[in-house]
């Protein structure tokens, strides 16, 4: 509902049986939860001993899916060593193929589990079913839309009703107010632990996979009070253009990025060729930290 004058008393009585929104519904801007008008502090959210949104620059890696016990558990211990504190690893993947490799599912969630409890870091997966939600959130910290679910609205509603963090990723296609509107999904549910993620939009270009729009992230900072973090991998489709596109997004005001990496890229059995080797990540988070540094920030 776009409110541009007097709000009727029939949608009033409406809004009011929902107590997280009873107040907002004189807002102008078409999303109410997610806008500085509702909330002019920015959002901090926390997982595990991790803020994201407090104006540092969180550093959110690891393999595009999780393939096997030994290989998660290898991407854990890398990504230990360079004090990541978050992994991310998808348990159910959205391929465009259904020849593919699709995920190993709750086994997956599982293992995911299992490299938290073995070496304490914390890990992040992508849901795409509603009936996922519940069981991923009792297995991983922070639960991730896809670009393809941005507009998933049963699953946005449902990520809405549980008491995890969840990155909602900008959709291929989506407007920057299409985005903000799905998260006002998950906001309006309850849920108020939503951080954006921008990955690349589909244009005409095609030296890359998709087109990093690096505006996003001021616009998106400067329309709402959400942490605002970026992937560029998905962006670049190439690990060559990870670090470049890594440092525009710092440098942009991201607070965090989301980058895939894994201990051996070539065997991979998605993303290989956007995956960074762990001498690449390790590289990158150097050339990071005085580009935060300089912005008065620092690489957690």
């Amino acid at each position: 509902i776009h409110v541009l004058g007097n709000v009727t008393d029939e949608i009033a009585n409406h809004f009011s049986s929902f107590p997280q929104v009873e107040n907002v519904v004189r807002i102008l801007k078409p999303f109410k939860l997610a806008s500085k008008e509702h909330k002019a502090q920015k959002t901090v959210i926390k997982v595990g001993d991790v803020s994201i949104g407090n104006g540092d620059v969180v550093m959110i890696a690891g393999p595009c899916s999780v393939e096997s016990e030994e290989q998660i558990m290898e991407a854990a211990n890398m990504l230990k060593k360079l004090n990541v504190k978050i992994m991310r690893a998808s348990a159910f993947k959205p391929r465009t193929s259904p020849y593919d490799f699709q995920g190993l599912g709750i086994k997956g969630l599982k293992l995911l589990k299992k490299a938290r409890e073995k070496t304490g870091i914390l890990v992040e997966t992508e849901v795409m079913d509603v009936r996922d939600v519940a069981i991923a959130a009792e297995y991983v910290d922070v639960l991730r839309v896809g670009a393809r679910n941005m507009q998933n609205y049963d699953l946005l509603k449902e990520l809405g009703k549980i008491n995890k963090p969840v990155i909602l990723k900008r959709g291929m296609s989506a407007t920057i107010n299409e985005f903000i509107m799905a998260a006002e999904y998950i906001l309006f549910h309850g849920n108020t632990d939503v951080i954006l993620c921008e990955r690349g939009i589909r244009t005409f270009e095609t030296a890359y996979r998709n087109t990093l729009d690096i505006g996003a992230v001021a616009i998106l900072k400067n329309l709402t009070h959400l942490p605002v973090i970026v992937d560029p991998s998905h962006a670049a489709g190439n690990m060559e253009l990870v670090p470049p596109l890594s440092k525009a997004a710092v440098a942009a005001g991201a607070d965090g990025l989301l980058i895939e990496a894994h201990p051996d890229p070539k065997k991979a059995l998605s993303d290989a060729a956007q995956s960074l080797y762990p001498e690449q990540l390790a590289k990158l988070m150097e050339e990071l930290r005085p580009i935060c540094e300089a912005m008065g920030r620092k690489l957690t």
